[in-house]
């Protein structure tokens, strides 16, 4: 755009205040955030100087109109994105919650009792998680009675050995009588080499055997249970 020729510094420029007012006008728009052209283009009726100064004012705002858009486009797509990433953490977390509640599965074999039936490794995490669980459905149905189930658990060192031990004293500290069974020969053996003593935990061979210890430990402290067949 062409622009008239500086008028000379003895002939002083007369702005009408009608012309001040209107930069005013859009400088307080700016200021607040209304960058809309219907609020921030001046119009440019008399090519003097101060038309250099309005349409520079123009270009301006047009300017950062335009980054501000850019910006608001960038924030909305790093908006998008993250509820994205939060909702595949939280399908994530659930997938992780399913999973841990099949290979963990807390199940009322019968009214006061519950099983736990562990398959696989178990390690500290793991160990961590189950007690919890276990703790909390021993609260929730208030059971006398809990059956640890080591069928599944294929191989047993100290480790294993403490992590079920402190499981067995978790679940009496809440009133629950603790019964672990699934004791292979092979597991037995191995406990045995390895000096783990479980003589404060009751242990059986099978879970049928668990269940009948379950039954005449509630006859004959609560006198309720039905008699084991």
């Amino acid at each position: 755009m062409a622009h008239p020729p500086l008028l000379p510094l003895d002939k002083p420029l007369t702005i009408s205040p009608e012309r001040i007012g209107r930069i005013i006008d859009v400088l307080s728009m700016i200021a607040v955030g209304r960058l809309e052209p219907q609020f921030t283009t001046l119009p440019i009726d008399t090519q003097d100087e101060f038309a250099v100064l309005e349409e520079t004012l123009n270009i301006f705002a047009r300017e950062l109109a335009s980054t501000r858009q850019e910006n608001d486009e960038t924030l909305a797509r790093l908006a998008a994105s993250n509820r994205e990433l939060e909702e595949k953490l939280t399908t994530i977390e659930q997938q992780r919650m399913a999973i841990q509640d099949l290979s963990t599965p807390i199940i009322e074999l019968w009214e006061d009792i519950l099983t736990l039936p562990i398959v696989g490794v178990v390690d500290t995490q793991r160990s961590v998680e189950m007690t919890e669980r276990l703790l909390h459905r021993i609260v929730q149905d208030k059971a006398r009675c809990v059956i640890i189930d080591i069928t599944g658990v294929e191989v047993v060192d100290t480790m294993t050995a403490n992590h079920f031990i402190k499981m067995v004293k978790a679940a009496r500290l809440l009133g629950a009588h603790c019964v672990v069974t699934g004791i292979s020969p092979m597991i037995a053996q191995t406990l045995v080499q390895i000096g783990v003593d479980l003589r404060d935990v009751q242990t059986l061979g099978s879970l049928k055997e668990g269940l009948r210890a379950c039954f005449l430990y509630l006859r004959k402290r609560l006198g309720t249970a039905p008699a084991p067949r």
